[in-house]
């Protein structure tokens, strides 16, 4: 069998899985849900993943060691994750070969040449990981900083040193520079500018890492837009998500690959990891003259890797396609170097990778100014249950959209703006969307998450029972009683959705009854009594009078007011004797309503807003939940600085 058959039957399976592991990851116990799939493995795979959780973490979890296997088989072999395995490759590549259907063959070979932009996926990957890796210096600038100045600049003069005597030699000069680079950042950071926020890590390589980009658009947008009708299913920020994922298939319709080529941060990590590779692809033809210069290696080069040239190895991503073109049969993958001569790596200088690295160590900060992790916090931006601390969740969390997925209410949704850029697509809820609240019962969103931002929890962890009784519920929030908008309160309806749709137990929704006279119906003189019924002057009035919260109070005080079980015009039926209660002809009467007005026990609220959900007051309901009080950090307690214990005295 050719090896381009092999491959794209590779990359058929491994884009089937990826499609099946957003399908199955919903809650159930049906085959086709999640019953222990391996949901995140393709996630688990991508290396990127793995290192920029190290970066700003500390820590490689369990899980993400795949991403190791991944690298050293790349070290090894040559990009074949870029060209075997990639899904998000797979999608551009059939958009690609679709497209170049109705071109020529000159104008295929165009669009699959080598161009300088494609080294700008290098630079986006020095930008995010330097994101990532910034506060790994603050050690050395405290050390800096309670040295003096003098090590700092000890360590420039001896780069300079470097550098003025390594004119000829590349390492001494590059060491050189570093520590000059280094020497200087110290200087400032640790003595010129002392306790300075510039040192802020993040995670964003989520935004651009085509294995989270690919879960993310599948699992946000492909399968909400074919869902049937009986789940349908409600996704906000579809059109950014949707439209990222459309233009990212529409420029391979342009140029094949394109996010391969110019964007993908995965490819350029993976690119770089090939320098020293064993086997690689090129020319094998020993005298070198074998070459027709036909160019037809170049009709249907993935990696626009000039393979009859000097072929850029970075970019081949092992796709055979110009072995199979080669008429002369003088492409080949072997452990000796291509005849033309070979560029192992890309080439980068020195100024743009400086330029980028600076560049992703200032945006943060800047995106951090108004301090959102601190006095500037979002209180309506409530994460998802066992989610860590916010500045912990945004490094780890990739976005990649597989809690959204899974979650059974639907209520975890992408963020757009609500926690500003440097959350873009990471899981809030929105107690207003899916099918309910947060079900307090459920641990579904930490079981799937790859990177530990949501903490896998127990199900006693997460309701508060047996070992973890003495800390209580797992809160992720509060419920706040919005008392312009609440209709027992504001309006004067009788309603108590929200108390009785609260699901904990004892519940953290109770009600003060009041009796309220009811406007319009506060003068009303009796004109008849008879055994059930009271004749009056009755008005008419849309009120439900009939639905067992509403009373007749006579002379005798709203204390002894009679429940109205009838209602025709010119009388009210009530259940009592009428004129045991005292009700005489002229005597005045007053129609009542008992009002059952809600209040939050904020010692029991666990936020799940399932109360947010129910409010019958559309639009913004009169009940909302934030994270004030949420157990992942004490900084958001209710009263500033303290924080409620997790049950009464």
């Amino acid at each position: 069998m050719r090896l381009v058959t092999i491959r794209r039957i590779t990359q058929g399976f491994f884009l089937v899985l990826m499609i099946g592991s957003c399908l199955v990851n919903r809650v159930g116990d049906r085959w086709y849900e999640l019953r222990g799939w391996p949901v995140s493995w393709l996630l688990e795979l991508d290396p990127l993943v793995g290192l920029a959780t190290v970066l700003t973490t500390g820590s490689l979890y369990k899980g993400l060691l795949w991403g190791t296997l991944t690298l050293a088989l790349t070290a090894l072999l040559g990009r074949f994750f870029c060209g075997w395995l990639c899904p998000l490759g797979t999608l551009q590549q059939m958009v690609g070969a679709w497209t170049d259907k109705g071109r020529r063959p000159k104008a295929r070979a165009y669009g699959r040449q080598s161009h300088p932009g494609q080294k700008i996926k290098y630079l986006l990957l020095t930008a995010l990981l330097t994101m990532a890796g910034v506060e790994l210096v603050c050690p050395l600038v405290d050390l800096s900083g309670q040295g003096g100045w003098i090590p700092p600049v000890a360590v420039i003069l001896a780069g300079i040193v470097l550098i003025r005597t390594g004119q000829k030699t590349p390492w001494k000069r590059s060491t050189g520079w570093a520590m000059a680079v280094a020497g200087s950042l110290c200087l400032m950071l640790g003595n010129l500018l002392p306790g300075n926020r510039l040192l802020a890590a993040g995670l964003q390589t989520g935004i651009l890492d085509p294995i989270p980009l690919v879960y993310r658009s599948v699992s946000l947008v492909v399968l909400p837009l074919i869902s049937p009708d009986g789940t349908f299913v409600v996704v906000t920020g579809g059109l950014l998500t949707g439209g990222v994922f459309v233009l990212v298939l529409a420029l391979s319709a342009w140029r094949p690959r394109f996010y391969c080529r110019y964007v993908c941060p995965l490819g350029a990590l993976l690119g770089l990891t090939v320098r020293w590779s064993v086997w690689r692809m090129g020319r094998q033809d020993k005298n070198g003259d074998a070459c027709t210069g036909c160019g037809r290696c170049d009709h249907h080069c993935e990696g626009a890797c000039d393979p009859a040239n000097e072929i850029q190895w970075a970019e081949c991503v092992l796709c055979y396609n110009c072995r199979d073109d080669c008429p002369e049969r003088i492409m080949g993958y072997s452990t000796r170097p291509s005849t033309t001569g070979e560029n192992p790596g890309p080439d980068l200088s020195r100024r743009a990778v400086l330029t980028a690295g600076a560049t992703g160590a200032i945006l943060l900060p800047l995106a951090r100014l108004g301090d959102p992790l601190g006095v500037g916090w979002r209180p309506d931006l409530v994460r998802p249950p066992g989610s860590l601390t916010e500045e912990a969740f945004l490094n780890r969390c990739i976005k990649c959209g597989l809690c959204m997925r899974v979650c059974p209410t639907n209520v975890i949704q992408p963020t757009v703006l609500e926690a500003g850029i440097e959350g873009l697509w990471t899981p809030r809820l929105d107690f207003r969307l899916g099918s309910s609240g947060c079900q307090h019962n459920c641990i579904a969103c930490g079981s799937v998450c790859p990177t530990a931002a949501i903490r896998p929890l127990a199900l006693e962890e997460r309701m508060g029972t047996a070992s973890f009784a003495d800390k209580g519920p797992v809160r992720i929030g509060t419920a706040f009683m919005d008392r312009g908008r609440c209709l027992p309160w504001a309006m004067g309806i009788p309603c108590i959705v929200c108390q009785e749709n609260c699901p904990v137990s004892p519940k953290a929704i109770t009600t003060r009854t009041i009796m309220e006279t009811v406007a319009g119906l506060d003068r009303l003189i009796v004109q008849q009594v008879s055994s059930r019924a009271v004749h009056l002057n009755l008005p008419f009035t849309r009120s439900p009078l009939a639905g067992g919260d509403y009373f007749l109070a006579g002379p005798a005080g709203p204390q002894n007011a009679l429940r109205i079980t009838g209602l025709q015009a010119g009388w009210i039926q009530v259940a009592g004797d009428p004129a045991g209660a005292g009700f005489r002809q002229q005597t005045p009467a007053a129609v009542v309503v008992r009002l059952q007005q809600p209040y939050v026990d904020p010692l029991h609220c666990i936020g799940c807003g399932v109360c947010q959900h129910e409010c019958p007051v559309r639009g913004r309901a009169a009940i909302r939940v934030t994270s004030e009080n949420e157990t992942r950090s004490r900084a958001h307690a209710l009263l500033a600085g303290t924080g409620l214990p997790h049950s009464k005295d």
